[in-house]
């Protein structure tokens, strides 16, 4: 019986979102928030809410953000992924300062603590690499020059995440320095190794891989992402800078053969992370936090989009990109709401779920919006002030010359 339930409720769901998928395209509009409010319904103290297949759309999930991450990989090689980090390792700290630090300082202003405030500071530093994939994929700006610049943002927080994580755990876990440490250095051991891995032995993975069977290929290439993914994360590295890294290693034509072939599944696990999200997003633990959330949420927009212009300036992209990247990067996910969890779990503020979740809620259905609209609204923006800082031309001038009036005769 279990199993029968858990085909209509799978089919019912992949359905709906086919139609959502449809009406965004009629719109010109990006499917994301459409799936989000689907999994609002479904989920917990929702419309009609699931139960059977809540299990397998988690991993579905998982796998989704795997598989947007690996395509994004695959647009690049390994030489530009090391050119693009050293290159904007300074964005990476503007990064840091410009959206951590607002976290922290509501954290402090809420009456929550230190602990509380680097575990808020996490919430709101990092952005969703699944969202921002999937809305360059979509707006069709996977080759826009400010592009490289998008992800390599994206890395530089994944990989920092490796020694954020284990700071984190150790502190709300109130474990001693020394087991932290450790923690700490085998994640940034692990971190190192993949990367290592990914620059120097690419070649040797791309012959690996290479199938002129379609069949051989699609299951060599998901198969070693999913586990390279699983590996990273067992880690405590990101599975998403393991499969970005697996994508980066593959040569440029195992490369086209592998997007052509996981294109498909990539968009449908991708709706099902979408899904999955609002799932688990209980709306009645939103009202109470809204106003808070909404005001953090105004406020690290802002700054994500300021971190984006400025490092697309930096590299040297025109305005036009500037703003696109900036509203790239305004989404996050679900990865802020885990953090949140492990201080809720250990007992640090119970408000903190509510909050993160509320916030990150907002963010994933604006941040869609934003990477769509902030560039055509600042250009808007622009022509109005360059109209009223223009002067007035009168309606008449006067001239120099004046009509001389004609006579007849002498």
């Amino acid at each position: 019986m279990h199993s029968q339930v858990l085909l209509i409720e799978f089919g019912a769901i992949i359905l709906a979102l086919g139609l959502l998928g449809r009406v965004a395209a009629r719109l010109s509009f990006s499917p994301i928030p459409l799936y989000l409010l689907a999994g609002l319904a479904f989920g917990e103290g929702g419309l009609l809410p699931l139960g059977a297949s809540g299990e397998f759309i988690a991993t579905g999930a998982e796998i989704g953000v795997i598989l947007l991450l690996l395509m994004l990989g695959l647009e690049y090689t390994a030489s530009d992924l090391v050119s693009n980090l050293k290159s904007h390792y300074p964005a990476g700290l503007v990064d840091f300062t410009l959206n951590a630090l607002p976290g922290a300082a509501a954290a402090l202003l809420l009456g929550w603590g230190p602990v509380a405030a680097v575990v808020l500071a996490g919430v709101t530093w990092i952005s969703s690499s699944g969202v921002i994939a999937k809305v360059l994929g979509d707006l069709g700006r996977v080759g826009n020059r400010e592009t490289p610049v998008i992800l390599s943002v994206l890395v530089l927080e994944d990989l920092a995440m490796a020694v954020y994580l284990p700071i984190v755990t150790a502190l709300v876990a109130g474990v001693s320095l020394a087991a932290g440490s450790v923690t700490l250095a085998i994640a940034l051991g692990a971190a190192g190794l993949v990367l290592f891995v990914a620059v120097r032995f690419g070649r040797v993975i791309s012959r690996f891989v290479s199938s002129d069977d379609p069949e051989k290929l699609l299951l060599v290439v998901l198969g070693l992402t999913i586990l390279i993914a699983g590996i990273a994360q067992e880690l405590q590295v990101s599975a998403a800078v393991g499969a970005f890294l697996v994508g980066i290693a593959l040569s440029v034509e195992v490369a086209e053969g592998a997007h052509t072939l996981l294109s498909p599944l990539r968009d449908l696990f991708a709706a099902i992370f979408f899904v999955f999200f609002g799932l688990h997003t209980d709306p009645a633990s939103i009202p109470p936090v809204l106003l808070p959330a909404l005001a953090l949420a105004v406020v690290t927009a802002g700054t994500k989009i300021a971190t984006g212009y400025w490092a697309a300036g930096r590299a040297g992209i025109s305005v036009k990109g500037r703003w696109r990247a900036g509203g790239a990067l305004v989404a996050r996910d679900e990865f802020s709401i885990v953090i949140a969890g492990l201080a809720v779990t250990a007992g640090i503020e119970s408000d903190l779920g509510p909050l993160a979740t509320a916030y990150v809620l907002i963010l994933v259905v604006a941040g869609p919006l934003t990477a769509r609209w902030t560039e055509p609204l600042a250009a808007r923006v622009g022509t109005w002030r360059a109209e009223r800082a223009r002067p007035e031309t009168p309606a008449t001038a006067p001239t120099d010359e004046t009509v001389q009036p004609t006579t007849v005769g002498d």
